[in-house]
């Protein structure tokens, strides 16, 4: 059904791109690249059973952690990102979509935030519960800017939904950049990382946001097979983020025609 379902996608774009009056019909759902990504997000039991996968998987990783803890080691701890990893702004994909966007847009974004209008991940607050009662600290790191109140925002986000660790202590919030990994280890001279948690590849080392080069980025994946599943759990976001760097040069192209004939073409690629 994905290969299937990627191919249609292409046709549609490509037909789209092609026709006379493209650009006054970028708004047509019939040219919307975002609607089988967004359906899938907002309907499928699949999205939401890896997202208990996941955790499933890192509560497993807490477990062993402390039944292999000695005494005089660093306390434990998860780091993990916030927006499509614990929070999922799925409210607002359905508001893109509504208003015909195809890709993601900014300036939509920084207006819907402060709407505190996220949906918390399935599983996600009953394990950062577990971690609390097991006294493993939770670090949640995240990339935002929606000016001076990015931080009051994000604190917000985490309190509405009740999760645990939403204070100052355990947030921080990049707005210049969105490399994580001086912050996470800043932390690790003080805790163990158990498992970092992401649903870009980026949130667990810089290496991986490697811009223009698909085939690179896989490569530097590859390079830490071992790792996913164990030190990092990746969690499922078709809609945007760092994969969209290797294909566009940029993590949020503008919707151009130019922009469009790329993502056909790594629609039609086929990597072995």
């Amino acid at each position: 059904m994905l290969k299937k379902g990627f191919s249609v996608i292409a046709a549609t774009l490509a037909l789209a791109a092609a026709a006379p009056g493209y650009a006054d019909e970028a708004t047509d759902a019939s040219a919307n690249a975002l609607l089988y990504a967004v359906a899938w997000k907002q309907t499928a039991a699949e999205y939401r059973a890896l997202y208990h996968q996941g955790y499933n998987i890192a509560r497993d990783r807490v477990d062993a952690a402390l039944a292999a803890r000695k005494e005089g080691d660093k306390p434990l701890a998860v780091f993990t990102d916030m927006d499509d990893t614990v929070l999922l702004p799925l409210p607002y994909w359905s508001k893109l979509t509504g208003e015909g966007k195809a890709f993601f847009d900014d300036p939509i974004w920084d207006a819907w935030v402060p709407q505190n209008d996220l949906v918390i991940a399935p599983g996600a607050k009953e394990f950062f519960e577990y971690c609390k009662e097991k006294g493993v600290e939770v670090f949640y790191i995240t990339s935002r800017d929606q000016g001076e109140k990015t931080y009051e925002y994000a604190l917000g986000h985490l309190k509405t939904l009740g999760l645990p660790f939403a204070d100052e202590a355990h947030l921080t919030v990049l707005t210049n950049s969105s490399n994580k990994e001086p912050k996470q280890k800043e932390l690790a001279e003080k805790f163990t990382p158990v498992v970092y948690l992401g649903d870009n590849l980026n949130d667990f080392q810089r290496k991986y946001y490697i811009k223009g080069d698909v085939a690179a980025r896989i490569k530097a994946m590859e390079e830490d097979r071992e790792e996913f599943g164990r030190r990092f759990i990746i969690l499922p976001n078709p809609t945007d983020g760092h994969w969209m760097a290797a294909v566009f040069g940029e993590s949020e192209p503008s919707d151009t025609p130019e922009a469009r004939a790329k993502l056909v073409e790594a629609a039609k690629t086929v990597l072995r």
